[in-house]
Formats: C-alpha cells, structure tokens, sequence
C-alpha cells in the first residue's frame, strides 16, 4: 500500500485548462472518492494518478516517488474501469491470470492468487465461463478480482458501477464496502453519485469546473457544506434554498420572506448578526421539514400549498410552495392525508438552518472546512 499525494496538479489541453491546483494527500490505506457533476475534472484527476493523462503542473507522487513522467504499467497501481475492460475470448480465470502470467509470475503462484480472489468474491462457479456468459454484477466481480490477485499498492476505479441497474449497484456498495475490510489497499473512487460517495469513501473530494470545492468526511460535506454548490450537490433530495432577509427584532434574529419567518437559536444569532438588513441564502434539507406544529420551543412553523407528491412506500415526498419558492419536504409518513393544493402546515427547528452568502455562495455558518 502507498500515499498519494497531489500537489498543485494541473490539466490543461491547449490553453484550456480542465484541472485546477489540485492539492489532496490520500493516506495509506485510506478510500477517497471523487464527486461531482459531468465535466468537473474527477475522471482527468483519476487518469493524471494512473498515467494515463499527461501532468501539465505540479507534482504527483505514489509512496515516496515521484511518478510525473513514470509509465502507467510502473507505477504498480490496478484500475476497475467502468466497462469492466474483459478479454471476451479468455475465461475468467484466464482474465484473473492474465496480467500475472503477462509479468512471467510462475504458475502455481498465479492458481494461488487466483484462487485467493475467487474465494473473496464468491467466483468459484464461474471459473470455466467466459464474460458474455456473466450477467453486469458477475462482470464486475471479475474485474474487482482481476484487480486483487496483483497486490498492488493503488487501487483505482473509474465509475465502475454505473452500468448497473439500481438493484445491482446497491449489491456491488455492499460488496467493495466488504473488500475494503480484507484488502485494505489504497483506493481512489471517481462517480457522479453522491450515494455511492456517501456510502463507500473515508472522505469525499467535491469538485466543480476543475477545482476542488470541499474535502471532508460523508457527515462533514453533509453537514457542513462549504458552499451553496456542496450542499446541492450532496443529500437526495437536494437541499432547498431560499432567498431571505435577516431581521433583528428585541435581541431576536430571524429569517424572513413573504409569509415566511424562522427564529434563529442563539448560536445562528451570533455569527448572523452581522449581515442583519442583508439577504442571504437559507438552506433547508427537505428530510429536516416536519408536517404539523413543532413542540414546545424547539422550532419555527410556517404554512405553505402543497404542489406534487410522490408516494415512495415508505415515505412521502411533497412540494410545497413556499414565499413564492418551491421546497420538497421528505420523509412525510405515508398515511399522511396530504392532496395537492392543499395548505399544510411545517415546521423545522431552527438548528437544522444553514445560510450561504447571496453574492458567493459561500457558507456563512459553515464551521471549519476544506475549501478551495
């Protein structure tokens, strides 16, 4: 196993720049994941680590060597792509051995490693098929396998779960989630799924147009975003936002809009202060809105009318126009006898409120955080 460690990498074609300053040390061991949209730079970045994109600046290493203009196939790392990349012609315990024979790796080791992987990832039945007889989870195992029996010192996956259906992709978490616990290998995780980035990193890498915007734990990026784009970007739903004004009345600050006002608790009061008179930003997770009246003082209510439901089984989803804003609510109950076009009444406790700078996008009540 080995660190990775990014310093001030840069990605151009051309004059066009595609990766910015990138600085991320991934320790030894640990699983990191890159996220973000289409076009953000993840892919590149991951592609810069295994030599298979050119470093335009700066300087990468890989345990303690620097590795900028070091061939891919020297740099001992093992890469899951997303089409899985297996020889159809070969079976798969050929596919498993191949990269080992191609390194002249004697043959009773390459039957010992093989067998090593397929036991881990349940391959055993499957060893005289060839790929075209496996379904996409199977393929994927094998490409996880192909993997393992090199003992490398990086593991690298490129979005190796997209071409799976939902059911699939659930199992496959589940299954690299259990890898990790037996081959603790260094790994570096790309997808534009924030589940599977929730799920599966140690941390997680956001990034937007080429830079990066936050780097944190799952529960850091959740719950403490950066900016406006990190909190959109993580949670599903996606965090509802609100242009309002902050308002000091007798010592009290609240958040205002039309037909829309929420108390602060004292520790929001205290860093918000400073920007009443101002509009700023009001994020809300929609699994943080209550139906009904709150108890006691412990958050603010406020009524809006019902536009769309969705009945999930286990939950109800509602949009809700609010101060001329739409917001979803989540996590209703799904006995709830909410219609459209009905008024209903919500609440949320002032605690959950997070406010971003209008102009920037920047958390205002953000506490300290990787930023760009």
């Amino acid at each position: 196993m080995a660190q990775i460690v990014l310093h001030d990498v840069v990605k151009k074609y051309g004059t066009f720049q595609v990766v910015h300053e990138v600085n991320l040390n991934i320790a030894d061991g640990e699983f990191v994941v890159l996220v973000g949209p289409s076009g953000c730079g993840k892919s590149t970045t991951l592609r810069m680590i295994a030599g298979l994109e050119s470093i335009s600046a700066g300087t990468l290493r890989i345990g303690n060597k620097v590795v900028n203009d070091v061939p891919p196939k020297d740099r001992d790392i093992a890469m899951v792509f997303q089409n899985y990349a297996l020889y159809q012609h070969m079976t798969v315990f050929d596919n498993l051995a191949f990269g080992l024979r191609n390194r002249k790796v004697p043959e009773m080791e390459i039957r010992s490693e093989v067998t090593r992987a397929t036991q881990m990832l349940g391959l055993e039945p499957l060893l005289a098929r060839k790929p075209f007889q496996l379904s996409g989870g199977q393929q994927q195992r094998v490409a996880l396998g192909r993997c393992i029996v090199r003992r490398p010192q990086v593991f690298l996956f490129d979005e190796p779960l997209s071409n799976l259906d939902a059911k699939l992709r659930a199992q496959m978490r589940i299954e690299i989630k259990a890898l990790r616990e037996r081959v603790p290998t260094t790994s570096v995780y790309v997808t534009h799924d924030q589940v599977e980035a929730m799920t599966l990193g140690d941390r997680v890498v956001v990034m937007k147009d080429g830079w990066i915007q936050q780097i944190g734990t799952p529960l850091e990026v959740y719950n403490r975003p950066a900016n406006r784009f990190v909190a959109s970007f993580i949670g599903a739903p996606a965090m509802n936002f609100m242009e309002v004004e902050l308002v000091e009345e007798h010592g009290v600050v609240s958040a205002q809009a039309k037909d829309f006002k929420v108390e602060l608790p004292d520790e929001q009061a205290a860093v918000l202060r400073k920007h009443s008179a101002k509009t700023v930003t009001l994020g809300i997770r929609p699994e943080q809105i209550r139906l009904g009246m709150p108890s006691g003082n412990t958050g603010s209510s406020f009524s809006g009318v019902v536009t769309v439901t969705e009945q999930l089984g286990s939950e109800l989803v509602i949009a809700l126009n609010v101060a001329d804003s739409t917001i979803m609510a989540s996590r209703i109950s799904p006995e709830t006898g909410v219609s459209p076009h009905a008024r209903v009444q919500m609440w949320v406790d002032g605690k959950a409120l997070q406010f971003f700078d209008h102009e920037n996008g920047k958390a205002i009540t953000c506490a300290p955080c990787t930023l760009r």
